[in-house]
């Protein structure tokens, strides 16, 4: 199990955004040899997920109210530490960020930009994909919502 955390950016620590940040180009960057701009200017309009475990960010989501990224309430930058992804903590980041959308925006619509081959996880955490399969950053992508 991991502890999870819910924080503005300006409540982020700077060890802790430091952390978020490695973790991101960790995965998006260097594991799926992407490049692109991680760092794109929205993080001080998100909240941030924390997934937490022996004091170490394992995982991290951002989760944006309607109109901050899309039309909807949104989650993004869903990510799990390599080898911590056995451990299926996914399901608990999702199911936070979900509540913190509910709870914080008191929202029930969201839409994500999930990566095509995460299709059946987004479909367990209630997703739907709705429209083509598009790319973006070279890896292809599906818009799923949940109601």
């Amino acid at each position: 199990m991991i502890q999870t955390q819910i924080k503005t950016f300006s409540e982020l620590t700077s060890e802790e955004l430091y952390s978020i940040l490695q973790l991101r180009s960790e995965v998006f960057v260097v594991e799926q040899d992407c490049v692109y701009q991680d760092i794109d200017g929205k993080d001080d309009k998100a909240l941030h997920v924390l997934g937490i475990k022996n004091q170490k960010i394992i995982a991290y989501s951002r989760v944006f109210k309607p109109g901050d990224y899309f039309e909807y309430a949104s989650i993004g930058r869903v990510v799990i530490a390599k080898n911590q992804r056995a451990f299926k903590y996914g399901y608990d980041l999702m199911k936070t960020s979900v509540e913190a959308v509910e709870t914080y925006f008191k929202e029930k619509t969201i839409k994500i930009s999930a990566q095509a081959h995460l299709k059946s996880f987004y479909n367990n955490c209630g997703f739907i994909e709705f429209g083509e399969e598009y790319l973006e950053d070279d890896i292809p992508h599906i818009a799923m919502i949940k109601k």
